[in-house]
């Protein structure tokens, strides 16, 4: 009696070449999606920005001069509720946003990634950790070109 029975299942070569396979994929995939993922956290840092200075120029039309604030805190009991609705307190990263603004000149600036930087120069950045700085409601430094 002759039987015939077809393997049934993978070898284990098939098998290691499909795992070899998501691997190479897996690898490529990976890094341009934690790259996508921190340029939608700046993206959102400067929508934020842009919405503090519509809040604080909003504020000086009324008041003929821009709030004076050192913090977060002060700038957002002078905005909130009357000209933003309510004042994002932190960047993209969770870092807070720095604050320095007097009565004639208002400075605002994330930190970037590594929430270590103090650097609000004039220019383009392509690089996560550098500072985003909005001066007088102009970005004086913000990210150009693609970012590392």
């Amino acid at each position: 009696m002759n039987v015939k029975t077809s393997p049934k299942g993978f070898t284990l070569v098939e098998l290691l070449i499909v795992v070899a396979i998501i691997g190479i994929i897996a690898a490529i995939a990976i890094p341009n999606l934690l790259n996508a993922v921190d340029k939608g956290k700046q993206k959102r840092t400067m929508a934020d920005m842009r919405s503090i200075s519509t809040g604080i120029e909003t504020y000086a039309i009324e008041n003929v001069n821009y709030p004076i604030a050192a913090t977060n805190a002060a700038l957002r009991s002078a905005i909130e509720p009357s000209y933003m609705a309510r004042m994002p307190m932190s960047d993209g990263w969770s870092n807070p946003y720095q604050v320095d603004s007097t009565a004639s000149a208002y400075t605002i600036y994330s930190q970037g990634k590594d929430g270590a930087g103090t650097n609000c120069a004039t220019g383009t950045t392509s690089n996560f950790n550098d500072e985003i700085c909005v001066v007088g409601g102009i970005f004086q430094r913000y990210p150009v070109g693609i970012q590392q």
